[in-house]
């Protein structure tokens, strides 16, 4: 039995020797391959977090310069004018009669019902709209809208819509102004506009913050106006003063003449008279128009949630 056992040992020992003779070491040039394989694949995936990480560090480079910029137009917005006046504010509720020639032809109300945000500035909502009479709107059909959202603190736009329904005529118009950055994105394009530029009716609640107190006959103010894809200079003239009476009641007046180049409150262009309580709340009493074929005399009818009294109206016994 020990014999037995000493011999299969004895095989078992001289297969093992066998096999171990029959394992071939790598050449050389398998070694030097297999580290070249491996270099290659360590300067790859270096290469690939090399990649990575100038990814990283351009992502946060722009992030970081997106929020400097926003930063900086932050401090640009905080650095806009500030206007202290009186003369409107939420509330604000005119009602005008419409007049064309000898007919009335229509009602416009010019409105401030509430406050807005726009571009993270607190707005007034400024509405006004023009609509004929059923009487006359057989003859000529009117119905247009304005709306304005105006910094309560600087007195300039950030939004401007216009929708003219005039007979046949048709016309919607929006812009965004960037106070900031000095750019208007309208329904047209995008184009520059100057530091603190208006629609036409912001640049009317403007002319109502302006003192007028020792002006003179030609005296006038320089505004911007922004219509279509231009700006274009708005001059309002002082006329002078005048004793005023209309449907609302009789009013010291202060006359002045914008002269609008484009982008009036009527379709057909031409001469404008407004005529403003003399008084801190300036609030338009009579508007004239001359358009193309005789004029538009549009007068106040009634007023509510002024933003003071109206020092200008004369009381008759």
């Amino acid at each position: 039995m020990l014999l037995v056992l000493a011999c299969l040992l004895a095989v078992s020992s001289g297969q093992t020797k066998n096999k171990k003779k029959q394992t071939k070491k790598p050449t050389a040039a398998q070694v030097a391959k297999k580290r070249a394989d491996s270099l290659a694949a360590v300067a790859k995936a270096d290469s690939i977090a090399g990649v990575l990480k100038a990814k990283a560090i351009e992502d946060s480079t722009k992030r970081a310069l997106d929020s400097l910029a926003r930063y900086a137009d932050s401090l640009k917005a905080l650095q806009l004018r500030k206007i202290d006046q009186k003369a409107f504010g939420v509330g604000e509720r005119l009602v005008f009669t419409v007049n064309y020639g000898f007919v009335t032809a229509g009602e416009a109300v010019m409105a401030v019902p509430a406050y807005d945000s726009v571009a993270g500035r607190k707005c007034y909502r400024v509405e006004f709209t023009v609509n004929s009479l059923p009487s006359f709107s057989w003859i000529y059909k009117v119905e247009d809208r304005y709306l304005t959202f105006i910094d309560v603190d600087a007195i300039v736009p950030w939004k401007f819509e216009q929708h003219i329904r005039e007979g046949s005529y048709r016309r919607d118009f929006i812009a965004d102004f960037d106070q900031v950055k000095h750019v208007a994105v309208t329904t047209e394009g995008s184009y520059p506009i100057p530091e603190y530029v208006h629609d036409i009716m912001s640049a009317f609640y403007f002319a109502r913050t302006l003192d007028f107190t020792n002006s003179e006959p030609g005296d006038g103010t320089i505004l911007n106006n922004f219509y279509k894809d231009k700006t274009h200079e708005l001059k309002v003239n002082f006329l002078g003063r005048q004793e005023l009476e209309v449907e609302a009641g009789t009013f010291k007046t202060i006359v002045v003449e914008p002269l609008v180049k484009e982008g009036g409150l009527f379709k057909s262009e031409g001469r404008i008279v407004v005529w403003l309580s003399d008084d801190e709340r300036k609030i338009p009493v009579r508007v004239n128009t001359k358009v193309v074929i005789g004029s538009i005399d549009t007068e106040l009818n009634s007023f509510s949630g002024l933003a003071g009294s109206l020092t200008s109206m004369i009381r008759k016994p």
